[in-house]
């Protein structure tokens, strides 16, 4: 199984779309993942022509569209709505996948379920895969509340981000061993981020104070890994997703970060390609 590493944009906003993607493959990434907040403006114009440059090259290239569209006060049936017509044109771009931010954790989960099964049929139409995030504040927030879903949809695709699971539960989810093996086979893509039980993202991974947490994160990582071959995947995707402030982090009243994003995910990728294989 190939695995390709994804660089995330988020951080890196204040780049250009040609500095950025010149930047990712020289750091020896294999594509990008990205939000774009407009997508009819003159960046996504831009990042566009670029990516398509840059796969004319290289086929390889991935593409990861990110797919986030903020409830605002909205019917449920509005937000819905918005969902739908985001995705299609997120859609018409022709990414590798869509990563989809979806629902509410404090949505019904009849209401929750209307939205992957939109997901589902557009995904369907367009030929897009459209994979959910585990995150806090959707529909995936919470580890045992997910499995119903899956339950439901048992052909979900997920992007595993465990770090949102072990600070909605304050644990490294010691006691959760056996609900975590039952999402691991719909993980389709790894955000490689380092949480614990007070947050989504410790300073440094690597760290000596880290250690035993990272060594968990890894256990699941290979076992996503191992499961992926087991079924003969071809290629398999993972971004290294530490983030900026105040994601990152920082000092009192200084506001300086801990830990530098760039540096951190570009010495995760390095990493990750010598122990998943």
């Amino acid at each position: 199984m190939q695995i390709k590493y994804c660089c995330t944009y988020w951080g890196s906003e204040k780049e250009a779309p040609d500095v950025f993607v010149d930047k990712v493959l020289s750091a020896g990434y294999d594509g990008i993942e990205i939000f774009l907040p407009s997508l009819k403006d003159r960046f996504t114009e831009e990042l566009m022509d670029e990516v398509e440059d840059v796969m004319n090259n290289n086929p390889d290239f991935t593409f990861i569209a990110q797919h986030i569209v903020a409830v605002e006060n909205n019917s449920v049936n509005d937000y819905i709505n918005k969902v739908k017509q985001n995705l299609i044109e997120l859609a018409a771009f022709q990414p590798s996948f869509i990563n989809a931010h979806t629902g509410k954790d404090y949505f019904s989960f009849d209401d929750n379920c209307r939205l992957i099964e939109a997901a589902l049929n557009i995904s369907s139409k367009t030929g897009v895969r459209i994979l959910h995030e585990t995150h806090r504040g959707r529909f995936s927030f919470h580890a045992a509340s997910l499995l119903p879903y899956l339950h439901k949809f048992p052909e979900m695709e997920l992007v595993g981000d465990f770090s949102h699971f072990c600070t909605v539960s304050e644990s490294m989810l010691e006691d959760q061993e056996q609900i975590i093996q039952q999402i691991i086979p719909h993980v389709a893509h790894i955000h490689a981020r380092v949480g614990q039980e007070q947050g989504p993202q410790v300073n440094d991974p690597f760290a000596p104070e880290w250690q035993i947490h990272f060594a968990q994160y890894e256990k699941w990582w290979k076992a996503i890994i191992e499961d992926r071959n087991k079924k003969n995947t071809k290629v398999f995707t993972v971004t290294p997703e530490f983030g900026p402030l105040p994601y990152m982090p920082s000092m009192p009243f200084t506001q300086q970060p801990l830990g530098n994003q760039w540096e951190i995910n570009c010495k995760m990728m390095r990493h990750l390609k010598n122990i998943l294989q």
